[in-house]
């Protein structure tokens, strides 16, 4: 990881590092806080009473599309479910799609609950059930290759009625094309129901989409947050305080008094010396003295999540409590061994904390949320993946920096991603008010918090791209000419239009222009290699790649045109594949094969043939990952059948990110067996690896929802 460069607007002393801890946290609260902790509690218990907002978005999407932008827990599912129901109970069938796994589970219990579970199925990759009920959950990425799908019989996509959820990551750069699909391709006879949270340019969206599907499509935004936030300050000493206090000159929010006094100081007191984390057992404690709790802390890094249980044992647990979590940890654990022995058992079960981020078993996390839901956790340290959609409320949400490692470098937090973590804070029916806390430290900038916590959410923006899956599947149905048509119809060529026209409609080369370029560059290639005709049309071989819609089909493609991949042994065709898939740089202790096995041989023979074909990739431009011998002998010992323990260690990496390499295998390995025609005996292979590499606990997610 690259080293941290954000540097704060007021940097702290040169001296901070070395500075002295400001000593045993003293719970105190500034006397403007009295009026606003008046109103902790919660709300008494009533009928539920729809929202104006979510009335009036179930009667626009009863008239065309509707864009629905709702702080989180203002109750957007409610509109999805309302909807549903409707399209239920006209004998139609229903899709809903997320970004996330976690949160399409979570919403194939919710849906099953209210529908009946034999009317909601699940389509996630690596879950597949009930697939013929007329209610569909699944990833965004599954509709858009049914949409693919539909597209190459020549017929209607097998629905009613689509809801896209967290649809502001049609701005995700590495996601948000799928989401631009599935919006271009949905025939416009299937009303389409968008909901967010944080899109800044929703009117613009909105305008697109009416564009594009020939039919009206309204924005509904919420007039207020159901549950109203606070932003506090707690200070080194232990004393909470508003953070911020009236308006600046520009209008921006300013730091309330002390806080700017504190912020300003030319060596302030400090939680923790230098880098280090505060004690958290302390601060819980200055929040439960004011009701406070249940907290979220996001934290940079999942080691300082992990680390930050370990400064939580001084918090004084009630027996009853205790003995709660310890039953019902025995419940969520009781089909998972790895579960039932996992390191992080004691605190929670014993302190009532918590942590929860992308390196960690996917089941342990659900037994992480599960307690939270439940009202069994006091505390969850999370890194910014628990704020995308899982439904993991609480009554406050701290955070200690206002900067964020996106995958390259450290770079200051932005309002949408700000927005999406304090949106946990505040649950509904169980909170009167929800809190925002701000924790001092090396990379917390007040001033900046202040604004960001104020701004309006950001402008989503295109990310439409071109590859070559998007290029052989839209030529399943469509002709060069027809695709281009398609290209133009994107949301960037949208927004170069309506620039156009502002300026007296001048011409401006943009978007469209260079999406076709780079989809003729595509074309060209495919037509050099024998995927696609002269006249624009697939060739045989151009027809089953398409269905290889994974990260580097083209060069899969190329080693079933070669033979390479054409072996019989599962594990060995696991391991193989698993080559493509990883992306990320392995430690050097990580698992390396043996000179002499069948695996490294097998993948010197791959690397070999394929060296020409990637090459000729690279002089045109198109990028080209390393195949990764360390995922490769990982994923061979596993799919042998070798202990989970064994392989972790072997692997070097965390249990959460090993579980995505297997899964991700698992994909592509799907995609591999579906070409049982052209290449019968490595389908044949690829189904049986599938089966070897969903075990436990790699698939007993689901296990755990008792």
């Amino acid at each position: 990881m690259p080293q941290r460069r954000f540097v704060p607007k007021r940097p702290p002393h040169r001296g901070a590092e070395h500075r002295k801890p400001a000593g045993t946290l003293k719970p105190g609260a500034d006397s403007r806080l009295g009026r606003i902790f008046a109103r902790i509690g919660i709300p008494a218990p009533g009928p539920f009473v729809a929202d104006p907002f979510q009335i009036e978005a179930l009667a626009r999407v009863a008239e065309g599309d509707c864009l629905v932008t709702a702080p989180t827990g203002a109750g957007k599912t409610w509109i999805a479910e309302q909807a549903i129901a409707r399209v239920l109970k006209a004998g139609g069938r229903a899709w809903y799609a997320s970004p996330l796994k976690a949160l399409t589970n979570a919403k194939y219990r919710e849906f099953g609950a209210a529908f009946g579970a034999e009317r909601v199925g699940i389509l996630t990759g690596d879950r597949k059930e009930n697939t013929e009920a007329p209610v569909t959950t699944g990833t965004t990425e599954i509709l858009r290759n049914q949409l693919y799908d539909a597209m190459d019989r020549g017929v209607g996509l097998d629905t009613d009625f689509v809801v896209l959820d967290e649809a502001h990551y049609l701005g995700d750069p590495d996601r948000g094309v799928v989401w631009e699909e599935v919006m271009i391709y949905l025939p416009p006879r299937v009303p389409l129901l968008l909901l967010s949270a944080t899109i800044g340019n929703a009117r613009q969206i909105a305008d697109w989409l009416a564009s594009i599907r020939g039919r009206p499509c309204a924005v509904v935004q919420a007039g207020r947050r159901p549950v109203p936030l606070e932003s506090l300050f707690l200070h080194p000493s232990g004393t909470l305080m508003p953070l911020t206090g009236g308006e600046g000159k520009n209008g921006q929010p300013r730091l309330y008094r002390k806080v700017f006094d504190y912020a300003t100081q030319r060596r302030p007191p400090r939680l923790a010396p230098g880098r280090r984390l505060p004690p958290f057992d302390q601060i819980i404690r200055v929040l439960a003295a004011y009701d406070l709790l249940p907290v979220i802390f996001f934290l940079k890094s999942r080691a300082d999540c992990d680390r930050a249980l370990t400064l939580c044992d001084g918090i004084e647990t009630d027996p009853r409590q205790t003995e709660r979590r310890r039953r019902r940890l025995a419940e969520l654990s009781a089909a998972s061994v790895h579960i039932a022995r996992h390191r992080h058992r004691f605190a929670a079960a014993r302190l009532g904390v918590a942590a929860h981020h992308g390196g960690q078993l996917p089941a342990w996390k659900l037994v992480v949320e599960t307690l939270m839901t439940e009202g069994l956790l006091t505390a969850v340290f999370a890194t910014s993946t628990v704020a995308a959609g899982v439904n993991f409320p609480a009554r406050t949400v701290a955070f200690l920096n206002t900067d964020r490692f996106n995958g390259k470098d450290f770079a200051p937090l932005t309002a949408t991603e700000i927005q999406q973590m304090t949106g946990r804070a505040g649950r509904r029916g169980m909170d009167r008010i929800g809190f925002i806390l701000a924790i001092p430290g090396p990379y917390m900038d007040l001033a900046l918090a202040a604004e960001l916590l104020a701004a309006p959410p950001s402008t989503v923006e295109s990310q439409v791209r071109i590859d070559f899956s998007m290029v052989l599947n839209l030529l399943l149905s469509h002709s060069p000419g027809q695709v281009e048509e398609l290209l133009a119809r994107s949301l960037a060529a949208f927004a170069i239009g309506e620039k156009t026209r502002r300026l007296d409609r001048r011409r401006i080369d943009g978007p469209a222009q260079l999406l076709a370029a780079d989809f003729r560059r595509h074309l060209a290639f495919l037509q050099e290699h024998g995927f696609v005709d002269d006249a624009g049309r697939l060739t045989a071989d151009g027809r089953w790649a398409s269905r290889l819609r994974v990260d580097q089909p083209l060069i899969i493609a190329q080693g079933l045109r070669e033979g390479v991949l054409a072996v019989s042994d599962p594990a060995l065709l696991a391991g193989m594949i698993a080559s493509f898939v990883q992306e990320k740089e392995i430690d050097e202790n990580a698992a390396t094969m043996d000179r002499c096995s069948e695996l490294m041989r097998a993948c010197l023979t791959l690397q070999g043939t394929l060296r020409p074909f990637a090459r000729q990739m690279l002089d045109r431009g198109f990028a080209v990952r390393p195949l990764m011998p360390q995922p490769a002998a990982t994923v061979y010992t596993w799919a042998r059948g070798e202990d989970w323990p064994d392989v972790l260690r072997r692997s070097a990496m965390a249990e959460g990110d090993l579980v995505m390499l297997i899964l991700r295998t698992a994909d592509n390995l799907r995609h591999i067996r579906s070409l049982s025609e052209p290449f019968p005996e490595t389908a044949a292979a690829a189904g049986q690896a599938v089966d070897l590499l969903l075990r436990e606990p790699v698939a007993t997610d689901w296990g755990l929802e008792t």
